[in-house]
Order: structure tokens, then C-alpha cells, then sequence
């Protein structure tokens, strides 16, 4: 009996997928459980496994392409199986999607090159990489990860359909300790403009922060906090842990009083949903990380309930595996409130959207040397501003003052977060 082969919800706000490779071509063997593609959801690149067993007849959205929730996107069937009756989605195609350039360029090594200016095409299954090798056929999250991890795709083998390289070959390859690519200089002649195809996760920003902004009536409040006690406690902390080896941050403190003083004011460790809105006891907290896609949030579970330097190492593994997108939907998902930390780029003030449907987030800003009147005598102390962002319909202006008060004393006496 055919299998169809779904395009399968892989992460919890999926409503598409895209294509970013296949792993089998049609006419191979498969068996339940085997890895038939590479899927880009909006929060990672998933393995999309066979469900069935048979020969791969029929694929019916290539690479590159994109396919909602719950359409067939290939059919697994023995080999005289009928399987006119199935067909794909609208508007699907069958085969990769390949872009091919316009021109080839000239690569001279050491050199400048001028290559000429590109149109738009569609996101490829494979193209072609120039590197000191020649060329070579690789996926596009190979080359993304061979960029990132500083290795020479040029030098690496292929295992993948037709000699690609895939995602498993950088790994190796990285293990193995090949060599960063040389430099080479582009200069492409100038466009008058470039359209870049919108990857699913920020498809998905885009229609989160349409329910956010709008529907939600939120206001802001910001209190400007005195950093030298932090500061002081972190010295401290980290001479306890070097023997360790290990160290935290300002942000690892800040993130724990955060979750300190949510335990005190649950009213704001809220969510709103219609009818009804729901209070934690549990401080569950989203740590927004930058990649280059977008903006996604890992979740520190029980971060109240964690010391800093458990907190610490926690939040380095998750956002370093937000950055590889390694994380698994457990991981970015079930935030009871959530902070946005800028600071480390110089921001120096600036409001977050609250990510739906909690009711509120913080924006952490840069922590800077500021003169301020202490007993009548002007004298310099590290500030640092935190605005947060409310949901009017679960926290007041009250309410919400009195959470950042509680926040700004514990910052400002650290033991504070102990009690």
C-alpha cells in the first residue's frame, strides 16, 4: 500500500515548510525511519524520516520549494504500485530548482574579481561553490555551516545525492580538521537592488509581530538601575568558580533576578488568553537570541529555581544551538515571560514586543559609566535602563511598577535575590 510522505508540523507554530534538500532521489529503496530530507520550519532545519516502507516513486515538491502543513510532498509505494490518484500540492513541482548564473565569474586567487550583477532566483537545491578544489556541488545549509565553522568546502567530499555535499560532510570534515578557506575578494558590479527570498522563520516573525503590536494594547515603563553591587557580585562569584573553570556574566545575574522577582509578582509570570488569564507558579524564561535568519527565543525552564552558574551554562548551550538551529521544539517553546538583551551592542535604550501570549518582556539596555547625584555630591556610577513592555489587560501600570522595583532592588543588593 503507498505511503504518502506529509509535510509534517516539525516545530509547534509551523504552517509551511520548505524544501531544503533531498536526501533520497526517486527510485531508491527506503525503509520506515529512514531520513528523507532536510526541512526548513520557521525556528530550525529538521530530518523529515519515512513513514512507510517501499521505493521512492514520486516527489512532487523539489528543493527549494514550499509546501503547507499536511500536503504530500512525495509518495513511497512498491515498485508496480498504481499511484495516479495521488497528486501534490497546488502549484507544487516535481525535481530540484536549481538557479543557474547568468555568467560565470573568474576566480583569481589572491585577487579582486568583478562578477556581474545577479538577478533574483530561487532558493537552490544545490549550486555550485568555487573554492581552492574547484568547484563542488553542496547544499545550502552545507555551505552555510562550512562558512560558519571555517571549512574549506572545496576540500570536502561529498556523500549526498550525485556527490553533494550535505550537512554530515561539514561535521566530518570539521572533526577531521580541514582547513578555512583562503580569501578571496568580490566586488560585484552594483544592482540597483536585490529581492532576498523570505526564509520561514522570518515568515513567522512577521506574523507574530502582526498579532503582537497591533491587538495588543501595550505601554511601557523604565526604571534606570545602579550596576556597581552587580558588578561587584560578579567578581565575586567567578573567583568562587574559577577553580571550576567556569564564569558568569551580568546578563546570567540579570536573568536571574529576573526570574527572582517574577516569583514574587506572579501576576506579571502571566499569559492572556481569551475568558480567562493564566498565572504561573513555574518561571519558564525566554532569552531572545539573534541568528541570521531572525530572532529566536530558547526557554530556561524552572529558571527560578536554578542557580547562576547553572543558569549560565544553560543559556550558552541554548543559544549556541539556536545559532547551529539544533534546537528541539521543547526548547523554544512554554516561555511564561521573556527578556531581550541589547546591551552588548551598545544600545543604549530601547522597548521589545511581547511575544504573544505573554504579557510581558524586557529590554535590557547597555550598562554605562553616568554621572548621577549621590548626597548632594556628583560622582560616576555603571547604569543600566530596563524598559518593560506590558499587556494591559493582565498587568496595570501598578503592578507593573512595582515588579521593576522589586527588580531594580535586587540588582542593586544582589543578596536580595537569595531571599
Amino acid at each position: 500500500m503507498a505511503t504518502k510522505v506529509h509535510m509534517e508540523a516539525l516545530s509547534p507554530t509551523m504552517d509551511e515548510g520548505q524544501l531544503v534538500q533531498w536526501l533520497r532521489s526517486e527510485g531508491d529503496q527506503v525503509a520506515s525511519g529512514d531520513v528523507l530530507a532536510e526541512i526548513e520550519t520557521d525556528k530550525a532545519t529538521m530530518e523529515l524520516v519515512a513513514r512507510g516502507d517501499g521505493i521512492l516513486r514520486k516527489i512532487f515538491v523539489g528543493a527549494g520549494g514550499v509546501a503547507p502543513v499536511g500536503s504530500v510532498i512525495a509518495v513511497i509505494a512498491g515498485k508496480d504500485e498504481d499511484i495516479s490518484s495521488i497528486q501534490g500540492p497546488a502549484g507544487g513541482a516535481g525535481g530540484a530548482v536549481v538557479a543557474k548564473p547568468a555568467q560565470e565569474a573568474v576566480r583569481v586567487e589572491g585577487a579582486p574579481v568583478r562578477a556581474p550583477a545577479a538577478r533574483t532566483a530561487p532558493a537552490p537545491a544545490a549550486v555550485e561553490a568555487i573554492g581552492n578544489g574547484g568547484r563542488v556541488k553542496a547544499s545550502p545549509l552545507a555551505r552555510r555551516l562550512a562558512e560558519d565553522m571555517g571549512v574549506d568546502i572545496s576540500r570536502v567530499q561529498g556523500s549526498g545525492p550525485g556527490g553533494r555535499v550535505v550537512k554530515r560532510d561539514i561535521e566530518a570534515a570539521k572533526t577531521a580538521g580541514v582547513p578555512a578557506p583562503s580569501v578571496t575578494v568580490w566586488i560585484p558590479d552594483e544592482a540597483e537592488y536585490q529581492d532576498v527570498p523570505t526564509s520561514q522563520m522570518r515568515k513567522t516573525i512577521a506574523k507574530r509581530l502582526a498579532t503582537s503590536i497591533g491587538p495588543v494594547p501595550t505601554f511601557y515603563l523604565t526604571v534606570d538601575v545602579d550596576m556597581s553591587r552587580v558588578i561587584e557580585a560578579r567578581a565575586s562569584i567567578n573567583a568562587m568558580l574559577e577553580a571550576e573553570g567556569l564564569k558568569v556574566s551580568i546578563n546570567d545575574i540579570v536573568l536571574k533576578a529576573v526570574a527572582a522577582a517574577l516569583r514574587r509578582h506572579p501576576e506579571c509570570n502571566a499569559q492572556w488568553h481569551d475568558g480567562f488569564v493564566r498565572r504561573f507558579n513555574s518561571v519558564h524564561l525566554g532569552v531572545a537570541v539573534a541568528i541570521d535568519d531572525g530572532l529566536i527565543t530558547p526557554v530556561v525552564k524552572n529558571a527560578h529555581a536554578k542557580g547562576i552558574a547553572q543558569m549560565s551554562a544553560e543559556v550558552r548551550e541554548l543559544a549556541g544551538r539556536a545559532r547551529e538551529r539544533k534546537l528541539v521544539p521543547e526548547e523554544y517553546t512554554g516561555s511564561t515571560f521573556s527578556v531581550s538583551n541589547l546591551g552588548m551592542l551598545g544600545i543604549h535604550e530601547f522597548t521589545a514586543i511581547i511575544n504573544p501570549p505573554e504579557a510581558g518582556i524586557l529590554a535590557i539596555g547597555a550598562m554605562e559609566e553616568t554621572p548621577v547625584v549621590i548626597d548632594g555630591a556628583v560622582t560616576v556610577r555603571p547604569r543600566m535602563r530596563i524598559t518593560m513592555s506590558c499587556d494591559h489587560r493582565v498587568i496595570d501600570g501598578a503592578l507593573g511598577a512595582r515588579y521593576l522595583q522589586t527588580l531594580r532592588a535586587m540588582l542593586e543588593e544582589p543578596t536580595a535575590i537569595l531571599l
